[in-house]
């Protein structure tokens, strides 16, 4: 990984390219980072940049943590991120913003999906109905059979049935970058992202492109 980035989802608009074509895009805001910690491979076993995001007010912040952050001198912030970064040079107290990113740029972004509560097999799974006439009711969306009786005499585990769905971590990888506001800190990706708007997400190179 090279770079990377904590960012605020804040929705979905399109733009037009230069033959006019429309472009889905999701805007973020990358309002500028700020490097609370370096990790090294000396003092950590291994190497990565702890990044803050959004601030917070004092009171709000307990003892261990004010001194993590002030230590930095980077103020106190909601969001702690931690990027293993090759070749890394920031230190304690830099920015990052979001021209760290460039128009083209190939990136993976990670975030919490939209929490749907306590969702049947057909919305969860994606599973067929049952009948809706010879007896099947009351209830035709329920799940069918769950396996066997006498043999195996259990329900296999990863057997797709209802339950809570969504607000899980989930990653969309390949999206590429479209537009880049340094002014305002802004950042426009092709397609669409996880979570709901005002979601913390994380912006990273790619690991397939």
């Amino acid at each position: 990984m090279q770079k990377g980035i904590i960012a605020k989802k804040i929705g979905m608009t399109q733009i037009f390219d230069e033959n006019g074509k429309v472009i889905p895009v999701t805007v973020v805001e990358a309002a500028p980072n700020v490097v609370v910690q370096v990790k090294t491979v000396e003092n950590d076993g291994y190497a990565a940049v702890q990044l803050g995001y959004g601030d917070k007010k004092a009171t709000r912040v307990n003892k261990p943590m004010k001194g993590h952050f002030d230590k930095a001198n980077a103020g106190y912030k909601k969001t702690l991120k931690e990027f293993k970064l090759e070749n890394c040079d920031l230190e304690a107290g830099s920015l990052v913003k979001a021209d760290v990113f460039a128009v083209g740029d190939i990136v993976d972004v990670s975030g919490t999906s939209k929490g749907k509560g306590f969702q049947g097999a057909i919305k969860r799974h994606n599973q067929h109905r049952l009948k809706e006439t010879h007896g099947t009711g009351p209830v035709h969306r329920q799940a069918g059979s769950m396996g066997a009786c006498s043999s195996p005499s259990r329900i296999y585990k990863g057997k797709g049935m209802a339950g809570h769905m969504g607000a899980e971590k989930v990653t969309v990888q390949n999206l590429e970058i479209v537009k880049v506001d340094v002014e305002n800190n802004l950042i426009a990706i092709k397609g669409a992202i996880p979570g709901p708007k005002g979601g913390i997400v994380t912006i990273t190179d790619s690991v397939k492109a």
